[in-house]
């Protein structure tokens, strides 16, 4: 009965512990349904695009709130800190914490300059001096990058003076001749930009030695402009031009959930794998020249394209059937014997029963070698009639019977063997 009831228990344990296993498992692939991005200020261009992924994901149900920023920088202080879970960077800034990763880069912004037509400034950078320009807001990337692109042209900041004017309001400012230049790094087609192309007053100022300057600014690329690209009444630019560009990253927790790394990786490819104005079909996103860990996910996503099972399944479950299934496989090689095992664990069960009396029978035939008192050998028939009535009680299933049907011919040899030496002795005396 101790038997059954201990077998019983271990079957009952091992169906919670799977249970749990399944429980958990389960908890662990449903998604939180919020995260927070750090995108720009409202007027920028990374908020405009923190809105399209905000309609994306809000499609799976997936609420997405925008922190306004004053730029890149703040936005890698605010995901180091871990007070947001994704942010727009640019490239070039660098994030306190080492192991914040990157989904890859999803866009490139040109380094644009704009002064007004009828402004003499010198094309080659190195010689600007005496001059107004704004460099972008505290705690933007453009502050940031305008610093490198001085340091790598061999500009001395201090050569000119610099404000710091959001861009919207530099537009403003240098329409009014407040600023004499007016720096922008930011998507091509930024609503400020596009309002600035159409200003008769201002012009795009294009810096000489691109090529070189790219090379010089480790981060920066160079694209080309189309003629008419920015507007074709009147046609901006009037011929191909070069511009340095800096690529936009997607940074994202570490600690974010695989699938909402997946679904914002989706998203990406949504959103800028398109041919554009300065990139050709597919170009974005990219995991390659981030200067940040790609997260795992991500990279295998954008390098090898969407699994079937995107056609098929729930975005947050699609996104981890492989990983389901490698947190499957252990249990799996576990279970599977397991399983098999049971029927051999329930046979040695029922016959352990049995067997568990077999030295109490043996110690008893042993003992039968030296005892030659009449008391003793009593004792011991008595030990035997009651091992004969435990075996005889037991409730087995038909197939084990046998065993104990066995033990108890065994017990009743010995009984025999006893008698014999009991009548031996008692002969003696």
């Amino acid at each position: 009965m101790n038997g059954n009831r201990a077998l019983r228990i271990w079957l009952v344990s091992a169906f919670l512990a799977l249970c749990l296993v399944a429980g958990l498992t389960f908890l662990r692939l449903s998604p939180p349904g919020k995260l927070v991005m750090a995108a720009g200020p409202e007027s920028g261009g990374y908020y405009q695009i923190a809105l399209k992924y905000r309609d994306i994901l809000a499609r799976d149900n997936i609420q997405m709130d925008i922190v306004t920023t004053a730029g890149s920088a703040e936005n890698a202080d605010l995901i180091s800190a871990s007070k947001v879970d994704a942010a727009i960077l640019q490239g070039g800034i660098r994030t306190a914490n080492p192991q914040i990763e990157t989904i890859g880069s999803i866009f490139f912004e040109p380094v644009i300059f704009l002064a007004r037509k009828e402004a003499d400034i010198p094309a080659n950078p190195v010689e600007w001096t005496g001059l107004r320009i704004n460099s972008g807001e505290a705690k933007s990337g453009t502050a940031t990058a305008i610093a490198d692109f001085e340091r790598a042209v061999g500009l001395d900041p201090a050569a000119n003076v610099h404000t710091s004017f959001n861009y919207a309001t530099a537009v403003t400012e240098l329409s009014k001749g407040n600023i004499d230049i007016a720096a922008f790094v930011a998507p091509i087609n930024a609503p400020y930009l596009v309002e600035a192309y159409s200003d008769p007053s201002l012009k795009i100022l294009l810096p000489d030695h691109t090529d070189a300057i790219s090379r010089l600014l480790e981060y920066a690329d160079i694209v080309t402009v189309p003629t008419g690209a920015l507007s074709l009444r009147p046609v901006i630019p009037d011929r191909p031009v070069h511009l340095l560009a800096l690529d936009a990253r997607l940074a994202v927790s570490p600690d974010m959930h695989p699938a909402l790394v997946n679904r914002l990786t989706m998203a990406a490819i949504e959103l800028h794998s398109g041919r554009g104005v300065i990139t050709d079909q597919g170009a974005f996103p990219t995991v390659e020249g981030t200067e940040m860990l790609v997260n795992n996910a991500a990279r295998q996503l954008i390098v090898n394209g969407p699994s079937v099972w995107h056609d098929w399944l729930p975005y947050w479950m699609a996104s981890q059937v492989h990983r389901l299934i490698l947190l499957m496989l252990p249990i799996l090689f576990i279970l599977v014997p397991a399983i098999r095992a049971i029927p051999f664990v329930y046979a040695y069960f029922m016959r352990w029963r049995v067997w568990q009396h077999y030295p109490e029978i043996r110690s008893i035939e042993e003992g039968l070698k030296d005892i030659r008192e009449d008391t003793d050998l009593a004792d011991m028939d008595t030990r035997l009639i009651s091992l004969d009535e435990k075996l005889a009680s037991l409730r087995l299933p038909a197939a084990y019977r046998e065993t104990a049907y066995e033990a108890r011919v065994h017990i009743e040899l010995v009984r025999k063997h006893l008698d014999a030496i009991r009548q031996a002795v008692a002969v003696a005396e």
